[in-house]
């Protein structure tokens, strides 16, 4: 087609830029080395593939001698080999003397089409060849995982494959430890020359293993002891990180066939990584897993989680053990079915009082359960999804067996004691100042009431001079009642009926509750025993209780039940008394704080923060004590717990 003596085709190495001759035709000697051009004949390349059109070099002797030798030839014409702008490589046809006419250059850009064509139709060739031998070493890789779920033992057939597929003496794969920055030797194909685990630094530049994962591409690194053969190494690089490095020992690099090898070898490293990269996702994922039921199982308390139609999405052993179930049995299960009905009624009346409210919301009561044959402190929190959803609800069952109970019990004084000591040296405090504001104010009072009785005043002072006289009676009797916080009033004693103390309280505020739609319930027990008390100052005490119910009631908007009770002691030795509103119940920041002086959560001008303290004072005067708290089924409950009176005649 072009009349040439001789023709040379070179491939062009896009990862680094060189030439290099893959075949030739009437050549005493094909040299196979790659063809770096001078500074010359690059030029006078570059400028053929620009034109991307023949060039004919007349004179090649002089202006490309390195191809001149190569050809053996005085003139040589090149044909770039170009795919849109993607350099495939150059065809050069060598001339014993310069051709000359239009027909010799037309059947140039045919020979070069006709070679481009050839070119693509074998790579396409080879890269279906490299896809179905790869895809067959993969399938073979994949196999063994989704048999064994063990990388080790997956890695192991991969390597053998890999040696078949390369012609290597060996093949060994290195696995990158992130956290202790080594390379691990995971699998080779030479089991026994090469110990599985040995490790080396990942910064270790002596370390082909390591120097090449810091790569991006396969690279063939020269052999020093024999030039036949080559060592291959192939990054194993995943979304975000490195994973590691395939190491080709021994592998036979055929003249002219580098850049297919490294083809071979990069599709195979991408398929490995991301296989690699699965299995180390799907092994963190189980180990999550493992670790979550691991720990889910060595909670001792009885654990249980639900959906919203109430029914078991997963247990912890210690429940499953305590129902006598298997866990796969209790799966979908109604929970109701598996715990008592007081429970079950609870958990159904929380999941109701939940039903409108966001965020998570934790409720603990104590329950005795026939069904889980326990007495237990059950906390039931809400269930939660990505978007802070309920989509359940968690219920934790911890057993009250007697050393716990007694610990709780033990925790419950401690916090009790805690506070008392606070109030008694806030009563201490209070007591020395009332005492110091009590004189002085009972002097200005006596010399009011000296001048109103004498009227030694002026006529027209005689409101302002009153309405002196009434704040500071207003300020004494505040005094008096920090004095009754403090302990500092002496009691009247006698013996008094607890139930017709409270009776006269509801009967004082009988019409107020109606006004307000709160029904009174009452709950005495009819053979409790007297107590020793100040009758009138237990009156205070209940009063005060009882209109702070009705106001926590009111704050609802709507009406309510105040719920009354007495009874005995399980100890025998202490009355208790109750009062529990349906309000919206205590803060738990306001609690400790709750029977301090001056202390309430009132609107301005509805409470001076007296009522409670004073209550504290006259129970502990009464040698008993007075608890605040939230039931567990809303609103708050106080609870007073008095001495019971001697028998007559001790």
């Amino acid at each position: 087609m072009t009349g040439g003596t001789c023709s040379l085709l070179f491939q062009h190495n896009p990862r680094n830029g060189v030439l290099q001759a893959t075949s030739g035709f009437g050549l005493d000697t094909l040299r196979t080395d790659p063809w770096l051009p001078a500074e010359g004949e690059a030029a006078v390349v570059a400028g053929v593939f620009e034109r991307q059109g023949p060039t004919l070099v007349a004179d090649a002797e002089r202006q490309m001698p390195d191809l001149a030798a190569r050809l053996d030839c005085r003139s040589a014409l090149l044909l770039p080999l170009v795919r849109s702008s993607e350099r495939i490589g150059l065809l050069a046809v060598g001339f014993a003397t310069p051709p000359s006419g239009s027909t010799m250059l037309d059947g140039a850009a045919e020979a070069a089409d006709a070679f481009l064509a050839a070119l693509e139709l074998l790579h396409l060739r080879q890269s279906d060849e490299l896809q179905r031998d790869v895809r067959g070493l993969l399938e073979e890789f994949s196999a063994s995982l989704s048999a064994t779920l063990n990388l080790a033992a997956g890695l192991d057939i991969f390597c053998h494959g890999a040696n078949r597929l390369f012609a290597a003496d060996c093949t060994s794969v290195w696995i990158h430890d992130r956290r202790a920055r080594h390379l691990v030797l995971q699998a080779s194909s030479d089991t026994e020359g090469v110990a599985r685990g040995t490790r080396v630094e990942a910064a270790d530049a002596t370390a082909p293993a390591a120097v090449a994962m810091r790569r991006t591409r396969a690279e063939i690194v020269s052999s020093a002891v024999d030039d036949v053969t080559a060592m291959v190494t192939v990054p194993l690089r995943g979304c975000r990180r490195a994973l590691g490095t395939i190491v080709f020992e021994g592998v036979r690099v055929e003249t002219g066939g580098e850049l297919d090898l490294l083809d071979r070898a990069d599709e195979l490293g991408r398929q490995l990584s991301s296989a690699i990269e699965n299995m180390q996702l799907l092994d963190d994922v189980v180990r999550a897993r493992r670790e979550l039921e691991n720990t889910f199982d060595s909670i001792s308390h009885l654990v249980a989680v639900s959906d919203t139609r109430g029914r078991i999405v997963h247990v912890n052993q210690a429940f499953a053990a305590r129902v006598g179930r298997r866990r796969a049995d209790l799966l979908d299960q109604p929970l109701a079915d598996h715990i008592g009905p007081e429970l079950a009624g609870w958990l159904e009346h929380h999941q109701t009082a939940r039903t409108g409210k966001s965020g998570s919301l934790a409720t603990t009561a104590e329950v005795v359960d026939p069904t889980l044959n326990g007495r237990f402190v059950v906390t039931v929190t809400d269930l939660l999804n990505h978007d802070r959803e309920p989509v359940g609800s968690v219920i934790v069952a911890r057993e009250l067996t007697p050393q716990t109970q007694l610990e709780v019990e033990r925790e419950e004084l401690r916090k009790r004691l805690t506070q008392s000591e606070k109030l008694a040296a806030l009563g201490q405090f209070v007591a020395g100042i009332a005492h110091e504001l009590n004189n002085p104010l009972q002097g200005v009072l006596g010399h009011l009431e000296l001048l109103r009785t004498t009227g030694a005043f002026p006529k027209h002072l005689r409101r302002e001079v009153q309405t002196i006289y009434r704040e500071a009676d207003r300020a004494a009797k505040i005094v008096r009642n920090l004095l009754v916080f403090a302990g500092s009033r002496r009691l009247t004693l006698r013996s008094v009926s607890l139930n017709a103390v409270l009776q006269k309280v509801l009967a004082l505020r009988a019409s107020a509750c109606r006004a307000a739609d709160i029904e009174v319930v009452r709950h005495y027990d009819e053979q409790l025993p007297r107590v020793k008390s100040d009758p009138l100052l237990l009156h205070q005490v209940f009063l005060n209780m009882v209109m702070n119910a009705e106001h926590a009631i009111a704050s609802t908007g709507r009406g309510g039940t105040i719920e009354v009770r007495t009874a005995v002691a399980p100890s025998g030795d202490r009355i208790v008394a109750t009062v529990r509103d349906t309000g919206t119940g205590i803060p738990e920041d306001t609690l400790p704080r709750i029977f301090e002086p001056f202390y309430t959560t009132k609107e301005v001008g509805k409470g001076t923060g007296l009522g409670l303290a004073i209550a504290y004072g006259i129970v502990q005067e009464h040698g008993g004590q007075i608890i605040a708290g939230n039931h567990p089924d809303g609103g708050a409950i106080f609870t007073v717990e008095l001495p019971k009176a001697p028998p007559p005649g001790r």
